[in-house]
Protein backbone atom coordinates (compact mmCIF):
# COMPACT_ATOMS: atom_id res chain seq x y z
CA UNK A 1 0.00 0.00 0.00
CA UNK A 2 1.44 3.37 -0.99
CA UNK A 3 0.72 6.75 0.58
CA UNK A 4 -2.10 7.73 -1.78
CA UNK A 5 -3.83 4.38 -1.36
CA UNK A 6 -3.56 4.60 2.40
CA UNK A 7 -4.95 8.15 2.47
CA UNK A 8 -7.90 7.00 0.37
CA UNK A 9 -8.49 4.17 2.81
CA UNK A 10 -8.33 6.52 5.77
CA UNK A 11 -10.76 8.94 4.16
CA UNK A 12 -13.20 6.09 3.55
CA UNK A 13 -13.04 5.21 7.24
CA UNK A 14 -13.73 8.77 8.41
CA UNK A 15 -16.12 8.86 11.35
CA UNK A 16 -17.77 12.19 12.28
CA UNK A 17 -18.40 11.05 15.86
CA UNK A 18 -14.78 10.02 16.29
CA UNK A 19 -13.71 13.35 14.82
CA UNK A 20 -15.87 15.17 17.36
CA UNK A 21 -14.16 13.12 20.07
CA UNK A 22 -10.83 14.65 19.08
CA UNK A 23 -12.15 18.07 20.03
CA UNK A 24 -13.64 16.71 23.24
CA UNK A 25 -10.26 15.36 24.30
CA UNK A 26 -8.54 18.60 23.24
CA UNK A 27 -6.66 16.97 20.39
CA UNK A 28 -5.88 19.84 18.04
CA UNK A 29 -4.55 19.02 14.60
CA UNK A 30 -4.55 20.42 11.07
CA UNK A 31 -6.25 17.56 9.22
CA UNK A 32 -8.38 14.98 11.02
CA UNK A 33 -10.65 12.24 9.67
CA UNK A 34 -11.76 10.75 12.95
CA UNK A 35 -10.56 7.14 13.09
CA UNK A 36 -10.47 5.13 16.37
CA UNK A 37 -7.01 4.26 17.68
CA UNK A 38 -7.58 0.46 17.65
CA UNK A 39 -8.33 0.65 13.92
CA UNK A 40 -5.20 2.73 13.27
CA UNK A 41 -3.14 0.14 15.15
CA UNK A 42 -4.65 -2.66 13.07
CA UNK A 43 -3.82 -0.84 9.83
CA UNK A 44 -0.27 -0.24 11.04
CA UNK A 45 0.13 -3.89 11.99
CA UNK A 46 -1.05 -4.98 8.55
CA UNK A 47 1.48 -2.63 6.91
CA UNK A 48 4.43 -3.63 9.06
CA UNK A 49 7.58 -1.60 9.65
CA UNK A 50 8.39 0.70 6.75
CA UNK A 51 10.75 3.66 7.10
CA UNK A 52 10.08 5.18 3.68
CA UNK A 53 6.31 5.01 4.01
CA UNK A 54 6.48 6.48 7.51
CA UNK A 55 8.33 9.50 6.11
CA UNK A 56 5.73 10.02 3.42
CA UNK A 57 2.80 9.63 5.80
CA UNK A 58 4.25 12.14 8.23
CA UNK A 59 4.61 14.71 5.46
CA UNK A 60 0.85 14.57 4.73
CA UNK A 61 0.05 16.41 8.01
CA UNK A 62 -2.99 14.13 8.42
CA UNK A 63 -3.42 13.15 12.07
CA UNK A 64 -4.32 9.51 11.37
CA UNK A 65 -1.47 9.16 8.87
CA UNK A 66 1.01 10.57 11.34
CA UNK A 67 -0.23 8.22 14.04
CA UNK A 68 0.38 5.29 11.68
CA UNK A 69 3.79 6.73 10.79
CA UNK A 70 4.80 6.60 14.45
CA UNK A 71 3.69 2.96 14.61
CA UNK A 72 5.43 1.73 11.45
CA UNK A 73 8.63 3.76 11.63
CA UNK A 74 11.86 1.83 12.23
CA UNK A 75 13.68 3.20 15.32
CA UNK A 76 17.11 2.12 14.08
CA UNK A 77 16.67 4.24 10.95
CA UNK A 78 15.53 7.39 12.73
CA UNK A 79 18.19 10.10 12.80
CA UNK A 80 18.56 12.89 15.34
CA UNK A 81 17.60 15.28 12.55
CA UNK A 82 14.34 13.39 11.94
CA UNK A 83 13.50 13.39 15.65
CA UNK A 84 13.96 17.14 15.72
CA UNK A 85 11.91 17.63 12.56
CA UNK A 86 8.99 15.58 13.86
CA UNK A 87 9.25 17.29 17.25
CA UNK A 88 8.77 20.69 15.64
CA UNK A 89 5.67 19.40 13.82
CA UNK A 90 3.90 18.32 17.02
CA UNK A 91 0.48 19.98 17.22
CA UNK A 92 -1.37 17.91 19.82
CA UNK A 93 -0.70 15.94 22.98
CA UNK A 94 -1.94 12.79 21.22
CA UNK A 95 0.67 12.80 18.47
CA UNK A 96 3.35 13.69 21.03
CA UNK A 97 2.46 10.66 23.13
CA UNK A 98 2.11 8.35 20.12
CA UNK A 99 5.62 9.18 18.93
CA UNK A 100 7.12 8.91 22.41
CA UNK A 101 5.36 5.62 23.19
CA UNK A 102 5.80 3.71 19.96
CA UNK A 103 8.96 5.21 18.50
CA UNK A 104 11.17 7.64 20.41
CA UNK A 105 11.48 5.56 23.60
CA UNK A 106 13.11 2.85 21.46
CA UNK A 107 15.75 5.22 20.06
CA UNK A 108 19.33 4.99 21.39
CA UNK A 109 19.22 8.71 22.28
CA UNK A 110 15.91 8.53 24.14
CA UNK A 111 17.25 9.48 27.58
CA UNK A 112 19.35 12.30 26.17
CA UNK A 113 16.43 13.69 24.16
CA UNK A 114 14.04 13.49 27.10
CA UNK A 115 16.27 15.83 29.10
CA UNK A 116 17.02 18.08 26.14
CA UNK A 117 13.38 18.59 25.21
CA UNK A 118 12.36 19.67 28.72
CA UNK A 119 14.30 22.87 28.01
CA UNK A 120 12.16 23.74 24.99
CA UNK A 121 9.75 26.65 25.14
CA UNK A 122 6.90 25.39 22.92
CA UNK A 123 4.22 23.50 24.84
CA UNK A 124 4.17 20.26 22.85
CA UNK A 125 7.95 20.12 22.45
CA UNK A 126 8.39 20.44 26.20
CA UNK A 127 5.62 17.91 26.80
CA UNK A 128 7.54 15.47 24.60
CA UNK A 129 10.46 15.52 27.04
CA UNK A 130 8.31 14.56 30.01
CA UNK A 131 6.11 12.17 28.04
CA UNK A 132 9.26 10.38 26.94
CA UNK A 133 10.41 10.16 30.57
CA UNK A 134 7.09 8.60 31.55
CA UNK A 135 7.16 5.99 28.80
CA UNK A 136 10.78 5.09 29.54
CA UNK A 137 9.88 4.63 33.22
CA UNK A 138 7.02 2.31 32.28
CA UNK A 139 8.68 0.24 29.58
CA UNK A 140 12.45 0.21 30.19
CA UNK A 141 12.23 -2.40 32.94
CA UNK A 142 15.94 -3.23 33.22
CA UNK A 143 17.38 0.29 33.29
CA UNK A 144 19.18 1.47 36.44
CA UNK A 145 17.61 3.81 38.98
CA UNK A 146 20.27 6.40 38.18
CA UNK A 147 18.85 6.90 34.70
CA UNK A 148 15.57 8.04 36.21
CA UNK A 149 17.00 10.00 39.11
CA UNK A 150 18.74 12.17 36.50
CA UNK A 151 15.27 13.27 35.33
CA UNK A 152 14.29 14.68 38.73
CA UNK A 153 16.08 18.08 38.44
CA UNK A 154 14.18 18.78 35.20
CA UNK A 155 10.90 17.83 36.87
CA UNK A 156 11.59 20.24 39.74
CA UNK A 157 12.82 23.00 37.43
CA UNK A 158 9.79 22.95 35.13
CA UNK A 159 7.11 22.28 37.76
CA UNK A 160 6.04 25.94 37.72
CA UNK A 161 4.92 25.71 34.07
CA UNK A 162 1.18 26.38 34.21
CA UNK A 163 0.39 25.08 30.72
CA UNK A 164 -2.05 22.19 30.90
CA UNK A 165 -0.26 19.67 28.69
CA UNK A 166 3.13 20.42 30.22
CA UNK A 167 2.16 20.14 33.88
CA UNK A 168 0.14 16.99 33.18
CA UNK A 169 3.19 15.38 31.58
CA UNK A 170 5.50 16.46 34.42
CA UNK A 171 3.10 14.91 36.92
CA UNK A 172 2.90 11.77 34.79
CA UNK A 173 6.69 11.42 34.60
CA UNK A 174 7.09 11.83 38.37
CA UNK A 175 4.38 9.25 39.11
CA UNK A 176 5.77 6.66 36.70
CA UNK A 177 9.29 7.06 38.06
CA UNK A 178 7.94 6.67 41.58
CA UNK A 179 6.15 3.45 40.73
CA UNK A 180 9.22 1.58 39.46
CA UNK A 181 10.47 0.35 42.85
CA UNK A 182 10.68 1.22 46.55
CA UNK A 183 13.83 3.30 46.24
CA UNK A 184 12.45 5.49 43.49
CA UNK A 185 9.07 5.62 45.21
CA UNK A 186 10.68 7.00 48.37
CA UNK A 187 12.72 9.48 46.33
CA UNK A 188 9.73 10.66 44.27
CA UNK A 189 7.61 11.16 47.41
CA UNK A 190 10.39 13.22 48.98
CA UNK A 191 10.66 15.38 45.86
CA UNK A 192 6.89 15.85 45.66
CA UNK A 193 6.75 17.03 49.28
CA UNK A 194 9.51 19.54 48.54
CA UNK A 195 7.64 20.72 45.45
CA UNK A 196 4.56 21.44 47.57
CA UNK A 197 6.56 24.25 49.20
CA UNK A 198 7.11 26.04 45.88
CA UNK A 199 5.17 29.25 45.36
CA UNK A 200 3.48 27.85 42.26
CA UNK A 201 -0.05 26.53 41.73
CA UNK A 202 1.24 24.17 39.07
CA UNK A 203 3.97 22.72 41.29
CA UNK A 204 1.52 22.27 44.16
CA UNK A 205 -0.96 20.46 41.91
CA UNK A 206 1.73 18.21 40.39
CA UNK A 207 2.99 17.33 43.86
CA UNK A 208 -0.41 16.72 45.46
CA UNK A 209 -1.64 14.53 42.63
CA UNK A 210 1.61 12.54 42.57
CA UNK A 211 1.54 12.00 46.33
CA UNK A 212 -2.05 10.82 46.17
CA UNK A 213 -1.00 7.92 43.96
CA UNK A 214 2.54 7.25 45.16
CA UNK A 215 1.50 7.03 48.81
CA UNK A 216 -1.63 5.00 48.09
CA UNK A 217 -2.04 1.54 49.58
CA UNK A 218 -2.06 -0.06 46.12
CA UNK A 219 1.27 1.46 45.05
CA UNK A 220 2.92 0.81 48.41
CA UNK A 221 1.92 -2.85 48.16
CA UNK A 222 3.28 -3.00 44.62
CA UNK A 223 6.72 -1.57 45.45
CA UNK A 224 6.97 -3.73 48.58
CA UNK A 225 6.14 -6.84 46.56
CA UNK A 226 9.00 -5.99 44.21
CA UNK A 227 11.39 -6.01 47.18
CA UNK A 228 10.16 -9.48 48.19
CA UNK A 229 10.43 -10.75 44.63
CA UNK A 230 14.03 -9.57 44.37
CA UNK A 231 15.00 -11.12 47.72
Amino acid sequence: MNTNQLLSTLQSLANPKAKDALSYFKITTKIAYGIPTPLLKKIAKDIGKNHELAQELWATEVFAARAIAALIEEPNKVTAQQMESWLQDFDSWAIVDACCCYLFRLHPNAYEKALEWTLREKEFEKRAGFSLMAYLAVHDKKESDGKFIQFIPAIIREANDERHFVKKAINWALRQIGKRNKKLNTHAIKIAKEMQKQNSRSAKWIAADALRELQSEAIQKRVQSKIKAAA
